[in-house]
């Protein structure tokens, strides 16, 4: 055996058994120094660093149909198909793929989307999944004797299921490799990052939080996981929880009115979208295809529920009457008794091209069950602040009329997915209320000029006195002569921005 040296390696021994102490108490002070760090953090960077939380560019609350355009809306642009997005939504319908039975008859909840609607969709390539399913495109609108031809467009809208909307969103979107999660929980609490100020002197806090996280907004998520990311989407509709716990206040009131919304079936194809004009509030009759329509009636709380609970046969005959009346060709009062000015041929009566209005087509049965919902009016004060957006009708909630509401929405989603795509271009921070101001800029002028207008409408045709009612028969009637003013409306509720009228 060798050895180094004549000690018989007993400076060896002393050598390794210094290396050994000293290791041991690197260890200890090693342990030390972590358990005091963990004291030092608050709660949650420990429970981040524990859980290794999920990071996002955007996370969209709501993955209803103004939420899901967002998101095909980012997944077709080269500057915001690379972002990594969080959707939180606790629909199951997410999660599967979506079926659709030609054999069933359509379900009442529809939306008439606009001609910029359909547009927006073909740029995202959403609207091909729409053509396979069931739809239905109009030309002619029965309230001011409108034409997709004053406008020089093949169509005004097409009246689409909002489960074919929603679901042709999905499958775009599933069809592309846009990096998104999909979590089917609900939000339970949303904390964003302080302002610079507060970090500074006033900061509680004994050091600052992780560099990675203190500029992003914390979500907790019903299931106890939390994420974090740079922007919060709000779209998640009139009861938003995003808008609530960013603080965004609202004004707006309710309608003293509800709608009944249900599907009906003709002996002939409905190809025209009917608005009458009734004493409690408007009538539409929006075409299906294949002998069906939908109908959206808004009248007062007692009358919705006597009209859902009446039978079948009694509901028709009074829907056949509402369509055959009100305050279009023919206004009547309690003043004027049973008057016929301006009133439209009935049943067997032939028309010529000039004539003004059509007789609407009669309806034989229901093919639905008839659904009530209260109506109202929500606007937010604000759509944006650091890291928070709203979209939709987390941001705006209107009445039917004209079914503007989702335009509205679709609008506010593409208009938000340029802006970030602009941010990203001259290299913003996504979440900088800067950014986000320039949606803001664009969509709330707009939203709020469409609000008024659809407000002041249904209010004067929601009055029942006998002057008022001729003079304004007279100009749903007259407005059908006067050109520029015929095709500012039908351009504006076809979704132009302005009314060309006054620009």
């Amino acid at each position: 055996m060798d050895f180094i040296c004549g000690c018989g390696g007993y400076c060896l021994w002393v050598i390794a058994r210094k290396l050994y102490v000293n290791v041991s108490r690197l260890k200890v002070r090693h342990k030390r120094s972590c358990t005091d760090a963990a004291t030092r953090v608050s709660g949650e960077e420990t429970h981040d660093l524990s859980n290794n939380i999920q990071h996002y560019d955007i996370a969209i609350v709501g993955g209803g149909m103004v939420g899901m355009a967002l998101v095909c809306s980012l997944a077709s642009m080269p500057l915001t198909k690379h972002l990594n997005v969080a959707i939180i939504d606790s629909n199951p319908a997410l999660g599967s793929r979506p079926y659709f039975n030609k054999d069933n008859p359509p379900d009442p909840r529809v939306s008439t989307v606009t001609p910029a609607t359909i547009s927006f969709f073909k740029d995202v390539g959403a609207w091909q999944y729409i053509e396979q399913h069931r739809h239905a495109y109009f030309d002619k609108m029965q309230d001011t004797q409108a034409n997709a031809q004053d406008i020089n467009k093949e169509v005004l809208g097409c009246v689409v299921e909002n489960k074919v909307l929603h679901g042709s969103l999905l499958s775009c979107i599933e069809n592309t490799d846009f990096q998104k999660t999909i979590y089917p929980f609900r939000l339970s609490s949303m904390t964003l990052p302080p302002s610079p100020s507060s970090l500074g002197m006033g900061s509680t806090s004994s050091r600052p939080p992780l560099s990675s996280q203190r500029h992003l907004a914390k979500l907790e998520l019903s299931d106890g996981n939390s994420l974090y990311t740079k922007l919060v989407v709000g779209a998640d509709g009139g009861k938003s929880r995003v808008r609530e716990l960013a603080g965004f206040k609202t004004t707006g009131w309710n309608y003293s009115q509800n709608a009944i919304i249900c599907t009906v079936e003709h002996t002939v194809e409905n190809g025209c979208a009917w608005q009458r004009f009734l004493h409690a509030g408007p009538i539409a009759l929006l075409p299906m295809g294949d002998n069906f329509s939908n109908i959206v009636w808004t009248m007062n709380p007692k009358e919705s529920t006597n009209r859902k609970l009446m039978n079948e046969d009694e509901f028709v005959k009074d829907l056949n009457n509402a369509l055959d009346y009100g305050y279009g060709p023919h206004p009547t009062s309690s003043l004027f008794g049973s008057g016929e000015m301006f009133s439209w041929p009935r049943t067997g009566v032939t028309l010529s091209a000039n004539d003004c209005f059509e007789v609407p087509p009669k309806v034989v049965k229901l093919a639905s069950e008839r659904m009530v919902f209260p109506l109202s009016l929500r606007h937010a004060s604000d759509y944006v602040s650091k890291h928070v957006v709203l979209i939709g009708d987390a941001a705006h909630t209107v009445h039917p009329l004209a079914g503007q509401g989702v335009n509205m929405g679709f609008g506010d989603a593409f208009a938000l997915s340029r802006v970030i795509a602009e941010g990203i271009a001259v290299g913003s921070d996504i979440g900088e209320v800067t950014v986000l101001k320039k949606y803001e800029a664009e969509r709330k002028p707009a939203n709020i000029m469409r609000m008024a207008i659809l407000d002041g409408f249904q209010r004067a045709c929601s009055v029942d006195f006998g002057p008022l009612n001729i003079l304004r028969a007279a100009a749903l009637h007259g407005a059908h002569f006067i050109s520029p003013l015929k095709r500012s409306i039908i351009s504006y509720a076809s979704g132009e921005q302005k009314l060309p009228l006054f620009t």
